[in-house]
């Protein structure tokens, strides 16, 4: 909900738009399935790729970096346009320097810190690919999304998400002739948050205005902004599936108010907050967590299904239906325990409205268009799942109470039992650098054909 403000820290490892040629880049592979009914499920040879932003970019001709802490290099970097052609991003070694393996097939495990020869690196986020240059789309209407989680290393103030964006297929490589690089290396990224820390947009460096934040990263005057869809933001105490919608249809650059900062949040091109189904939020404190209905000590699958209002994969969204299965058993999602909110375990534009006026909340999603705007968008998705924590708001917003200064018993404000202070980023850095989350059996298809249970 609040990923562009977060900053990750990797060394002096960041993105640029030319391509390098010290490492040679492999992207691990993450097979998926593809069911069409029960039963009848199809393989797919899909891999994964490290987004650009972790990447280590450096000159063309030398290994001087482009960018080293939170600051360009002044002399390769005079503009964004000289930057793109002056700088080089290169191959990753994604076990090595980013924690990220394969522990099997089908399987991908992301470690929050990973030390390295360079430092450390702190988080990663990956796309899923279909080939070697594009990334895999998906159309999700009237389709199922189904993943197996393990997030039992998964503490407070960590966010173990699994989403999609409304990304370009082959990162911006054919529409930005300063983008050399494309989805083989990471590139296009774009989220409902706008994200400013993004170092080049369009094919070009963002450092127009660019300040630093944290001594790891920063924000530019530009923003990249699309639509998403939040399947899984979690960790072992809580977790949400939210849906964003914007006005654009596609990745597109903003700046000023239109990438929504501060107090703008309800003039941005997309919706920040979003439609969100937490379930400690809405009501229901014992259903998710260690021990629980859904017991977050033991791995478990997460089902989405993206309803139709005519069942066909052309039609208006209508819902999103939650499922969990777990040792064996299938499990519906929490029902709705709040005044004003009738009950219920799903989200539609009727969840979203009630939910908004009894939180109190903002429902600039619902002036954005709603569950049909999102079906829209919903139609050319890429695949994102990745790990992080939060230099905003130490992911209150997901597993504590927010705002802070609110009274946790007013509605909507208790997000989770965890203590806000359990989120600040040094903090957790330190405590948990061996936190990790694996995310495996990924299928996709007809609804109801990806999972079985009791």
């Amino acid at each position: 909900m609040y990923r562009s403000a977060v900053f990750l820290t990797f060394a002096s490892l960041v993105l640029g738009q030319q391509v390098g040629t010290y490492t040679t880049e492999r992207h691990p592979s993450m097979p998926i399935q593809v069911c069409t009914a029960r039963g009848q499920c199809k393989r797919e040879s899909t891999e994964v790729v490290l987004d650009a932003n972790w990447r280590w970019t450096h000159i063309t001709n030398g290994y001087t970096n482009c960018y080293t802490g939170s600051e360009w290099n002044a002399t390769a970097c005079p503009d964004g346009a000289t930057c793109a052609k002056n700088c080089a991003i290169d191959g990753a070694d994604y076990s090595g320097t980013y924690g990220i393996t394969t522990p099997s097939s089908g399987a991908l495990r992301l470690q929050f810190v990973k030390k390295n020869d360079n430092g450390q690196n702190v988080g990663s986020r990956v796309y899923l690919m279909a080939s070697s240059d594009k990334y895999k789309m998906f159309n999700l209407l009237n389709k199922e999304f189904t993943f197996d989680v393990d997030v039992s290393k998964l503490p407070c103030g960590l966010n173990g998400a699994v989403y999609f964006s409304e990304m370009l297929e082959d990162g911006g490589l054919k529409s930005f002739s300063g983008n050399k690089a494309g989805a083989k290396y990471g590139t296009g990224y774009c989220d409902s948050q706008c994200p400013q820390d993004i170092k080049f947009i369009n094919g070009e460096a963002n450092v127009d205005g660019w300040g630093g934040a944290d001594g790891n990263s920063g924000t530019g005057k530009y923003g990249i902004c699309c639509a998403e869809m939040d399947i899984w933001e979690a960790n072992s105490d809580a977790t949400a599936y939210t849906p964003h919608v914007c006005t654009v249809n596609e990745q597109t650059r903003c700046e000023g108010a239109d990438c929504g900062a501060g107090s703008d949040r309800y003039n941005s091109l997309c919706d920040k907050d979003g439609c969100d189904f937490n379930s400690y939020r809405l009501g229901n404190r014992e259903f998710y967590g260690p021990g629980k209905t859904v017991d977050t000590t033991k791995p478990f699958t997460i089902v989405t299904q993206f309803v139709t209002d005519d069942g066909t994969d052309s039609g208006n969204l209508k819902s999103i239906h939650r499922y969990y299965v777990q040792n064996g058993r299938v499990i519906p999602n929490s029902v709705t325990e709040v005044a004003g909110v009738d009950q219920t375990n799903f989200i539609s534009d009727g969840f979203c409205e009630q939910q908004k006026s009894a939180f109190g909340d903002n429902n600039y999603y619902g002036q954005l268009g709603g569950m049909k705007a999102m079906g829209q968008s919903l139609k050319k998705m890429v695949l994102v799942l990745s790990i992080w924590d939060d230099h905003a708001v130490n992911m209150n917003w997901l597993d504590s109470v927010f705002p802070n200064d609110a009274d946790p018993e007013q509605p909507g404000v208790a997000r989770g039992r965890c203590d806000p202070a359990d989120g600040v980023p040094a903090t957790i850095e330190a405590a948990h650098p061996d936190a990790y989350v694996i995310y495996s059996n990924i299928k996709f298809g007809a609804i109801n054909s990806t999972f079985t249970g009791n």
